[in-house]
């Protein structure tokens, strides 16, 4: 192919590369040999069949647990519920059947009421054997119903009960005995005292008077709170 005048420099350069370039083809055949690849019928290639994963279930054996090395030779602790020193165990308190626990409600009580049974309670306080050391406890919602959680005067407490957790017995005026959970950290008694309110028909606004006859036994006097009719609540 000849090359034409007026071509610029870039041009006839360009035109010699493909010339160049198609003599080359033509020595290497390739032109037929694409033609002949065009022309060949297409067949798929075979596919590797995959494997299937056959799982069998597994049969884990027990192991025992894992222990350092450290603890590894040294003898199983086996935990068992240990009571406190000193404590024991505390005694379920007599219970009536549950027909006849006192779980009647009051109307409204005044403050009049409240401050009556208080007072009634001092006057009784007064009148016992100042030997033994005695406080008065109002009955508060709290104490009588759901909760039943009773706080003692924290200075009582520290003065005269034992540093520590102990079973505290309830004497009533019968002569009946109920044993308490007494907490030395949180100076009041819990389990065993729902027990009592509910078998003596505490309700809010009854006081009480607490009297140590023992280190951990107190003699309990009620003093029943009247409603606004002017009748005093009796169990």
């Amino acid at each position: 192919m000849a090359i034409e005048k007026g071509m610029s420099a870039y041009e006839a350069a360009r035109e010699r590369t493909v010339e160049e370039n198609k003599r080359k083809m033509e020595a290497l055949n390739l032109r037929h040999l694409s033609a002949a690849i065009a022309a060949a019928p297409k067949t798929p290639s075979p596919m590797k069949q995959k494997r299937r994963r056959i799982i069998e279930a597994a049969v884990v054996a027990p192991s025992p647990p894992r222990r350092s090395r450290r603890l590894a030779n040294l003898p199983e602790v086996k935990y068992a519920e240990v009571a406190p020193d000193g404590a024991e165990r505390m005694k379920r308190s007599p219970r009536k059947p549950t027909d006849s626990i006192y779980l009647a409600t009051r109307g409204s009580i005044s403050m009049e009421a409240r401050l009556e049974a208080a007072r009634k309670a001092e006057e009784l306080e007064s009148q016992l054997d100042p030997e033994f050391p005695s406080f008065v406890k109002p009955m508060l919602h709290s104490h009588v119903v759901r909760g039943f959680w009773l706080g003692l005067p924290r200075h009582f407490c520290e003065t005269y009960l034992p540093k520590h957790d102990a079973i505290v017995t309830l004497v009533d005026e019968k002569g009946e005995e109920f044993d308490t959970n007494y907490l030395a950290y949180k100076n009041g008694l819990s389990g065993g005292w729902a027990g009592f309110a509910l078998d003596h028909g505490l309700l809010d606004g009854d006081a009480t008077v607490f009297q140590l006859i023992k280190p951990t036994t107190f003699k309990v006097h009620i003093i029943r709170a009247t409603v606004d009719d002017g009748n005093e609540v009796t169990k």
